[in-house]
């Protein structure tokens, strides 16, 4: 994600290698270089001129001239700026997402077709159920596009929230007005309206949703837009925020985003704070918008929180203990522990996933790699133990020329694939019986003797 602006800046850094101080002089170079790397990236103009300005009288500044090492403190700087520009100045309560009214509090979303609304309502729906432990209704207020319903049906299910029905022939402020009506006297906590969207903006979906907003006065009037549009995301944010009350931005498809503009304009643009983003078409691809992690993302320098935040949530505790129990006392490491865990590596989003959110030095030389085909090996991998019997699984020593065969046959692969898997398996095997015991400590005395340490003792 991102990876354009990235590259970008971070080559700007590398200019300022065996630079004593920012002078005058190079710094001119400096920030043209960032300013066509972020007009590059679509970002705004009046937010390049901006952010150009605040980094140039800050980097001549006494923070800055005192430093040994140039390019650090221009990351640093560039950072911060990064950060305010998209909503860092605001405090944390504003950022968050408003329920404090007498329930059901309504939350409206409002933009474009396609940009995402329907997917981006159950997705809400489910991080409020899952995050503040809410009961939540979805209603859809698109009369104009009977598939539109039928999918937020779907996907409220999917998300675990309840669905208010409605059809094509019923007037927008009436089946909210319903929807209302029914999540107070069912005690919801939340009322998620799904509202019609048009390919560009015209009129009357103006006049519509600011009908619609007036009818139920929502306690947050969301605006979605997809990131990859770039410049029109900026443009399209400008008009919305002109003829609605809006309190804050939901930025969807940002992991598809290689340019970034939209995270760093429509804050700038709007005056409102970006409040969610998506990235991922799961339902549980949305995330709380952390300006400072998105500047680092930006900047190269990956999202550890992120990082840590997607292991804690992925990983089944209880299995991974039950599986440290087992290796400790002796028992046998088998293919369903092995499965157990590509499991674990596909809920913390895969392999690609969590590449993307170590810093860019730490990923420089995985970047070689076909993450794509890295990929397709783990979902081989799973299909190649999906199709042995419970018994091979627990016993793989039993898988012989045609078992092997059978196996194949069933995963759609060669038996070159099955011997593949089973000497990745057999090597991690080893690995697992010498943690056994004291075996752990023996190899890393191995390992430190090898490497010229002395080891734990």
């Amino acid at each position: 994600m991102l990876d354009a602006l990235t590259d970008k800046l971070a080559r700007v850094v590398k200019t300022m290698r065996g630079q004593a101080r920012l002078t005058e002089a190079n710094m001119q170079e400096m920030l043209r270089e960032i300013r066509v790397a972020l007009l590059e990236a679509d970002v705004a103009l009046p937010v390049v001129r901006d952010l150009i300005a605040r980094i140039k009288e800050k980097a001549l500044g006494e923070e800055v001239v005192g430093s040994l090492t140039p390019g650090q403190a221009l990351v640093g700087l560039v950072h911060r700026e990064l950060t305010a520009v998209m909503g860092g100045d605001l405090p944390p309560a504003a950022r968050d997402l408003n329920l404090a009214t007498q329930p059901p509090a309504v939350l409206l979303l409002a933009g474009l077709q396609g940009a995402g609304k329907t997917t981006t309502a159950a997705k809400l729906a489910k991080w409020l159920i899952d995050e503040r432990k809410k009961k939540v209704l979805t209603v859809s207020a698109d009369v104009y596009r009977p598939a539109a319903i039928d999918q937020l049906k779907t996907v409220s299910a999917q998300a675990g929230a309840e669905f208010f029905p409605s059809t094509t022939n019923d007037k927008p402020v009436e089946i909210v007005a319903q929807a209302l009506d029914h999540a107070r006297r069912h005690f919801f906590d939340v009322l998620i309206v799904d509202t019609a969207g048009r390919l560009a903006i015209d009129e009357l979906m103006m006049q519509e949703v600011a009908a619609l907003e007036a009818a139920v006065k929502p306690i947050e009037t969301l605006f979605v837009v997809d990131a990859m549009l770039g410049q029109d995301a900026v443009n399209t944010a400008k008009v919305f925020s002109e003829r609605l009350p809006l309190t804050g931005v939901i930025l969807t498809k940002l992991d598809g985003d290689a340019r970034g503009g939209a995270a760093l304009s429509v804050r700038h643009v709007t005056g409102r704070p970006i409040k969610f983003v998506g990235v991922a078409e799961k339902i549980a691809g949305l995330e709380r918008f952390d300006p400072e992690r998105m500047a680092g993302r930006v900047l190269g320098m990956g999202d550890i929180v992120a990082l840590v935040e997607e292991v804690t949530k992925g990983v089944d505790m209880a299995a991974a203990q039950k599986l440290a129990d087992k290796v400790k006392s002796g028992d046998a490491f088998d293919l369903n522990d092995f499965l157990s865990q590509i499991s674990q590596m596909k809920k913390m989003g895969g392999l690609s996933g969590l590449m993307d959110k170590l810093p860019s030095q730490m990923t420089a030389k995985a970047g070689a790699v076909d993450m794509d085909k890295a990929e397709r090996d783990v979902r081989r991998m799973e299909g190649i133990i999906c199709s042995m019997t419970p018994l091979e699984r627990r016993k793989p020593d039993l898988i012989k020329a045609t078992r092997k065969r059978r196996i194949a046959a069933g995963a759609g692969v060669h038996v070159q694939e099955v011997n593949r898997l089973l000497n990745q398996f057999e090597q991690m095997r080893d690995m697992m019986k010498k943690m056994k015991g004291g075996g752990m400590m023996k190899m890393m005395k191995r390992m430190g003797a090898m490497k010229g340490f002395p080891g734990p003792r």
